[in-house]
């Protein structure tokens, strides 16, 4: 028995029967519902609408570091939910599987963030492969599942919610292995060295996308081969499914019955010819083992969208604020899901939502007969308007109960 505050595990147990009241209620099983009929090209009642936002939410009261941690995410939980959008509470606590990761030197090299002088200001990468000799220190990464540890975390958990919200040990298909290749080539190299590069020394990005996509695919070796694979929901429910691929009889996933959310953003400004030849074409293997792939995030892609096509498990294209919309229905408009992505700070700023009505109202109407989603990421503020993700939200499931 914990030796927390009973008074404290209390107030986290409350929390958590109200998560499950949730998860069991008929309103959670058409939000589901409408997610897996979306993302398996059937037609759903409506387009699905989410935001990755939070609006205010109360301060943690627990004293004790554990149930503080576990109080803060059932809050967000609860917070999120009552956004009025279709978030997913699938009724579970997850733990993490302690798989033995160093992430500074995940890669071989050690990668380092240099701390901004100004409170709330962005970190700055110190790329490792400075000069063309640090490339002989990249390593592929290794995993070491720690059991013991794992289920230490995990009974810990059922000791506190297992009789409110059962608990799943999580080993997702994600970070940092299958984080982008770009993104980690840009940790390792610099963003503006990696685009000196492409001209300058396109031998070196070569041989480092090289290594990447070899270290991704043994690792992936390594994850399924631990037979602990769970679904990819880390980035929100945009990605509840049904299944993938056939049953699994001995309930062990592979990477077949998974998700994978790729993009371009680290290079998103080289032509789409060298797109092709230093991203595209170093993804695709990884691409293709996976069941089905989410493309794009905050890049525009309206000039690739073709090249993108030929990924033979696209599932779901990413048309964000800077993509054209036009474009992406001609292109997508059947046989996949569009991902129609909102820009924040046109909703966040607003002086007052009725600019927000008519753009999400078009949108709408344009895409309807498309099976898509509405999509509002990167919200880093409210701007003094705490009710605006609700209005958001009420506006854009409006605009697609009109134009189903």
């Amino acid at each position: 028995m914990s030796t927390a505050p009973q008074k404290e595990r209390e107030r986290v147990r409350e929390l958590a029967a109200r998560v499950a009241e949730i998860a069991a209620s008929p309103e959670q099983q058409k939000v589901r519902q409408r997610w897996r009929d979306v993302n398996a090209l059937r037609k759903p009642d409506r387009a699905p609408v989410w935001t990755s936002g939070s609006p205010p939410r109360p301060e943690p009261t627990c004293t004790d570091p554990y149930l503080r941690g576990v109080e803060q995410r059932l809050i967000w939980t609860l917070a999120t939910h009552d956004i009025g959008m279709d978030d997913v509470v699938d009724g579970t606590f997850g733990v993490p599987a302690d798989l033995g990761i160093a992430s500074d030197r995940f890669w071989g090299p050690t990668v380092r963030k240099i701390r901004p002088d100004t409170p709330g200001g962005a970190f700055i990468d110190d790329p490792p492969l400075k000069t063309e000799a640090d490339f002989d220190l990249l390593r592929h990464p290794l995993f070491r599942y720690n059991e013991a540890a794992t289920q230490e975390r995990a009974e810990r958990a059922r000791e506190l919610l297992g009789d409110i919200l059962p608990v799943k040990v999580l080993c997702p298909p994600g970070p940092p292995l299958l984080r982008q290749i770009g993104s980690t080539g840009q940790e390792l190299r610099g963003q503006e060295q990696l685009l000196y590069d492409v001209i300058d020394r396109p031998d070196l990005v070569h041989r480092l996308m090289g290594f990447l996509r070899d270290a991704i695919l043994q690792g992936m070796d390594q994850l399924e081969a631990l037979g602990m694979l769970t679904p990819y929901t880390l980035l929100g429910p945009t990605t509840y499914s049904d299944p993938i691929g056939p049953p699994v009889e001995d309930g062990k996933l592979k990477f077949k019955n998974c998700w994978i959310m790729a993009n371009n953003q680290t290079l998103a400004l080289v032509s789409p010819d060298m797109f092709d030849e230093f991203v595209l074409d170093y993804q695709k293997p990884i691409l293709a083992r996976f069941g089905f792939c989410n493309y794009g995030c905050c890049e525009d892609n309206s000039d690739r969208m073709d090249r993108i096509k030929t990924i033979p498990n696209l599932r779901t294209f990413v048309c964000n604020a800077w993509t054209n919309l036009e474009k992406a229905i001609e292109t997508f408009g059947q046989g996949y899901v569009i991902k129609w992505e909102q820009k924040a700070s046109d909703v966040v700023f607003a002086s007052d939502t009725s600019a927000i009505r008519r753009h999400l109202d078009d949108g709408a109407r344009r895409l309807r007969g498309c099976r898509y989603q509405i999509v509002m990421r990167s919200v880093m503020t409210l701007s003094g308007h705490p009710e605006r993700l609700h209005e958001w939200a009420r506006l854009a499931v409006r605009a697609t109960e009109e134009n189903c």
